[in-house]
């Protein structure tokens, strides 16, 4: 290293300390800890004077340190299955939202629908000490794990009983089965379910609340119009144009990633929608809105589902509610858009 080198060298800049923050606002250490943390008793003057000198003089509190101390975290971990999804996004947003109000920090992780990697984030959220876990759950041995190491869980979306903590879902079954009375309601006869999965609670409810709803109106259900497809919009498009086959009058999606190859399909096909054809989906995602003509689908109020999750973890870290599981369900609602319409004529 040359001298011109040694002398741009700086040595690294001393952090602010509490003692520094108590020096500048004139109060005492303890003071400063109890105005710049959620917990202890602090007066509006004082807590107002003492985050001006912090921010004066660029103090950042030094959570891993408080961490450390009492053996605790104010960070909450949040494993979700594709944050690519707007699904997934915007249920972390509500989560992060709550989390944030209640002056906590959201540690989000993806992983990528895979037990592996879902296991080795819940492993690392340990190493954290979070006490609390909001997930997406592939498996049970996630929830399960984290629950055996005094962890408090919340799967969303999905419901595994066999994990044996708390949940947050959307209606799935009332949802699908108005989805499929409009359908119902405007002479179609022939619908065509497109569905990835039924294991999870979640797309169990969905094909539930489909036969449900033959079933209400009388209606003999062809079981060649489920079609069962990957969660993937390439491979739903491809069960579409096999799903076309049966000759369906109106096909509904289980979930915004198949509605998108279902569309795409029927689009390639020059097949007018919903003239001579209807389209619905399941899970109201933004660009739902955009196409031409707008899709019918059912809104889940994810973000408000992200908000109810974030929610149901805090009251269990703070100790307010009994002990037995909680089920919290989220209302669906049905939006009519242009995609749909009377059943054509044979």
């Amino acid at each position: 290293m040359n001298r011109r080198q040694q002398q741009a060298v700086r040595p690294p800049m001393k952090r602010p300390t509490v003692q520094d923050v108590a020096r500048e606002a004139g109060v005492s250490p303890s003071t400063v800890s109890r105005a710049l943390h959620t917990r202890g008793y602090a007066s509006p003057d004082v807590r107002d004077r003492v985050r001006a000198a912090a921010e004066k003089i660029g103090y950042v509190l030094d959570h891993n340190a408080r961490n450390l101390r009492s053996r605790t975290s104010t960070s909450i971990g949040v494993l979700i299955s594709d944050l690519r999804n707007p699904f997934y996004a915007d249920l972390a947003a509500g989560i992060e939202e709550e989390l944030r109000a209640a002056e906590y920090q959201m540690v989000l992780v993806n992983d990528n629908a895979d037990p592996a990697e879902e296991m080795r984030a819940a492993e690392t959220l340990l190493a954290m000490r979070v006490p609390g876990v909001i997930v997406t759950p592939v498996t049970a041995d996630c929830p399960r794990m984290l629950q055996d190491n005094g962890v408090h869980v919340v799967c969303a979306d999905r419901e595994l009983r066999r994990s044996g903590g708390d949940v947050v879902l959307s209606d799935n079954k009332a949802g699908a089965r108005e989805l499929t009375e409009h359908l119902i309601g405007l002479g179609h006869s022939r619908i065509g379910l497109l569905i990835d999965e039924t294991k999870w609670s979640t797309g169990a409810g969905r094909l539930a609340g489909f036969r449900a709803a033959h079933v209400d109106a009388d209606l003999t259900l062809d079981e060649n119009l489920i079609a069962y497809t990957s969660f993937d919009a390439e491979a739903a498009r491809r069960t579409t144009r096999d799903l076309l086959g049966q000759q369906p009058t109106a096909i509904i999606s289980a979930n915004n990633v198949l509605a998108q190859g279902a569309l795409a399909e029927l689009k390639d096909r020059r097949l007018k929608i919903p003239r001579q054809i209807s389209l619905a989906a399941y899970d109201d995602v933004p660009w739902m809105s955009l196409v031409e003509p707008a899709l019918t689908t059912v809104d889940q109020h994810t973000v408000e589902l992200g908000r109810s999750c974030a929610r149901l973890l805090l009251a269990r870290i703070r100790e307010e509610l009994p002990t037995r599981r909680r089920i919290v369900r989220v209302a669906p609602r049905l939006i009519i858009r242009g995609s749909t319409g009377p059943a054509p004529r044979a």
